[in-house]
């Protein structure tokens, strides 16, 4: 393997070294260092920032570096929040082609009995897919949510048992589900931090953001005798008034309180935050307004590895029908940063010099190693663009024979 070192930025970059990514896009170096001197920065600031809410959180999500945190681990009910989860499972199907979009749902009697927020589905109606994700992206609506449920695991119960999984293979050790919808059930809980993990993952699906800029729509209802509309507005408030916010999940019970999930991006920046049981929804929206404010004023974030730019290099393919592959990094790596700080940041390219076919679309050829004043941030994979087939015994004659 050849080594190429690289000097890519000398200023302007990130207070702390280190970059954990929750989709696993780097690789962490001393760890607990790195984080400990991260918080040890962040948390200076937290005296910068109030909350009413009893948990709140706030997060990069580019990196999942905490800016602020306020009793993020205390397990709290967090009501209709509880779906995010059920929405990331669903954007997973419909990524891997289990679902579509267009696909017709017919609506069990179980599910258009749901009670608390609902777009009246009518028993025995059949819904687009697409029509029952906005109606729980926008409006909340817990019979689409036991709608979807059923769909995908056949019941909710066995949905259930699924969103817990999904929780435990995220690392999450504050959360547990009984339901679906969030509606008031004993044992039922999560945290601020945990929320912000699972809402993490599922703004990676970039679907999710054809729903949850929605302001105003409607839910059509064809079953004959049953016809109509629901009109539905945004319960997230934020994404109509707060630069930026283009989704989110709002939730209440009076057990729950008033809580919200807010995303919002301005630049290379995008910000994560909770609010868990804040005293009115003026202050929960007033909570998230506050911590999405002070992370875009005191930070940012600087994109080091892109990885919609393929490398300078190729790899030569030994025994192949072509002579080289392509190579670009696997995904984007970010520096996070305080404003004002300046920093040293380099990179390191590891790549193969020579690989044998055959060689697959994705394999992985190589790394790029991030440092941080010194310091290593975080690893990038770099892997092949394109397949190279291995040449047959025909391929070698051909060869042989046009080179006479």
């Amino acid at each position: 393997m050849k080594k190429f070192v690289a000097l890519i930025l000398a200023a302007a970059a990130p207070c702390v070294a280190g970059a954990k990514l929750l989709n696993g896009n780097a690789v962490m170096a001393s760890e607990s260092a790195q984080i400990a001197a991260l918080e040890k920065v962040l948390n200076d600031g937290n005296a910068d920032i109030t909350v009413s809410a009893k948990s709140a959180y706030l997060m990069d999500a580019n990196t999942g570096y905490k800016i602020f945190a306020s009793g993020e681990n205390d397990r709290r009910p967090i009501a209709s929040m509880t779906k995010i989860t059920l929405l990331l499972l669903t954007f997973e199907s419909v990524d891997r082609g289990e679902l579509s979009l267009d696909e017709d749902i017919v609506v069990s009697e179980n599910a258009s009995k749901m009670g608390g927020s609902q777009v009246f589905l009518r028993n025995g109606g059949t819904y687009k897919a697409g029509d029952l994700i906005k109606s729980i992206v926008v409006a909340s609506a817990n019979d689409a949510s036991v709608a979807i449920a059923e769909r995908l695991y056949g019941s909710v119960s066995e949905c259930v048992r699924q969103m817990n999984l999904k929780a435990e293979s995220l690392g999450l050790k504050n959360t547990l589900y009984t339901n679906v919808t969030g509606l008031p059930a004993p044992m039922q809980y999560s945290s601020a931090k945990d929320v912000a993990i699972i809402f993490s993952n599922l703004i990676k699906h970039e679907k999710y953001f054809d729903y949850s800029g929605i302001w105003l729509d409607k839910i059509a209802h064809t079953k004959s005798g049953e016809e109509g509309e629901t009109e539905i507005a945004n319960t997230n408030k934020l994404v109509r008034f707060y630069e930026g916010c283009d989704g989110g999940k709002t939730g209440f019970t009076s057990e729950a309180g008033f809580c919200l999930t807010a995303t919002a991006k301005r630049g290379n920046m995008r910000l994560v935050s909770v609010v868990i049981n804040a005293p009115s929804s003026k202050e929960r929206f007033g909570d998230s307004s506050k911590m999405l404010t002070y992370g875009f004023n005191n930070f940012y974030n600087k994109a080091v590895v892109d990885k919609s730019v393929p490398l300078d290099k190729a790899v030569n393919v030994r025994g192949g029908k072509a002579a080289t592959v392509e190579v670009a990094p696997e995904n984007n790596f970010y520096i996070f940063s305080r404003r004002g700080d300046k920093d040293k940041v380099e990179t390191e390219l590891n790549l193969n010099e020579r690989v044998s076919a055959p060689v697959l679309k994705g394999d992985v050829l190589g790394e790029i190693i991030v440092y941080n004043n010194g310091v290593e941030a975080g690893r990038v994979n770099i892997i092949a663009t394109s397949s190279v087939e291995k040449m047959s015994y025909g391929d070698y004659i051909k060869k042989i024979a046009g080179n006479w």
